[in-house]
């Protein structure tokens, strides 16, 4: 199956309607892409306790593994205030390492998106350059 980077922004921002997002109403939808062209989505999931909570780019990768998925190929992710995409929406930090374990960083794409149409793409070394990973231990 060939997914295009339209149609997993298309699925990142509808996955932003799924985000259970009170506390910063911050709502975030991501698409991964497996390199066997099996897909997964997540959505942010917000906690009272607010280190419980859990990125919608981890837990669309958390999909995909139990799914049986190791070799990742793309990810796209939208978000914004109240649901309303606004800008362009990067994953935090611990999400970039967690795609790094999943992922060869030179290839793997990441896709911020405002609309299908509108995105920015970016490799996962561009924006996790000199990373740690399963060969580094």
């Amino acid at each position: 199956m060939r997914t295009t980077a339209r149609e997993l922004a298309a699925k990142a921002i509808e996955m932003t309607k799924a985000a259970y997002a009170p506390y910063s109403r911050f709502h975030v939808g991501a698409a991964v892409l497996a390199a066997s062209g099996k897909g997964d989505v997540g959505a942010n999931v917000e906690n009272a306790s607010y280190g419980a909570a859990i990125c919608a780019e981890r837990n669309a990768i958390a999909a995909a593994v139990l799914a049986g998925e190791r070799k990742l190929k793309a990810i796209a992710v939208a978000g914004g205030k109240d649901g309303v995409i606004a800008d362009f929406c990067a994953p935090c930090g611990i999400c970039r390492q967690v795609m790094r374990e999943f992922a060869d960083p030179k290839t793997f794409k990441i896709y911020l998106a405002k609309s299908p149409t509108v995105y920015r793409t970016f490799t996962l070394e561009e924006l996790l350059p000199e990373s740690f990973g399963p060969e580094s231990l």
